[in-house]
Order: C-alpha cells, then structure tokens, then sequence
C-alpha cells in the first residue's frame, strides 16, 4: 500500500523530517478545531492528511527565528 504524499515528495518542500512532523502536527490540529483547509480538493478524509496535501502543494511553509525567546524576555 502506498501512502499519498510520498515522504520523498514532502521532503521537497521541507528537508528536516522533524519539521514535516512539526507543521503537519500542528496544521492537522487547526484543521480539527475548524480550520479550513488551504486546498480546494482534498485527497483524504483525516486532517493529518489533509495537512501533508497543503505541505506538498506549497500552500504551508516554515521559517527559522533568528532568537529564540523565552517567556521571561520581553522585546
């Protein structure tokens, strides 16, 4: 059985395999709280799926912080 969107797929747009679980975490859990989802066709029924369709699309993407704050800084 193979699973849609292939990894090799996903890793095109996001290289860190911990940062494809990370975003689609988080996505699938906006998705779940009644989030709509950025593609107008989706693939799957589950929200994680739906997720990993908008990483390979391109319609999510990342970006590292320069700082990382903690909750006593303040700017």
């Amino acid at each position: 059985m193979m699973l849609e969107p292939s990894i090799d797929s996903l890793q095109k747009q996001i290289r860190s395999k911990y940062t494809l679980v990370a975003l689609s975490a988080r996505r699938a859990r906006e998705l779940k709280q009644g989030s709509e989802p950025l593609v107008e066709k989706t693939k799957s029924p589950q929200s994680v799926g739906i997720a990993l369709q908008e990483i390979e699309e391109g319609h999510l993407s990342y970006s590292y912080a320069d700082k990382v704050h903690t909750r006593t800084e303040k700017d």
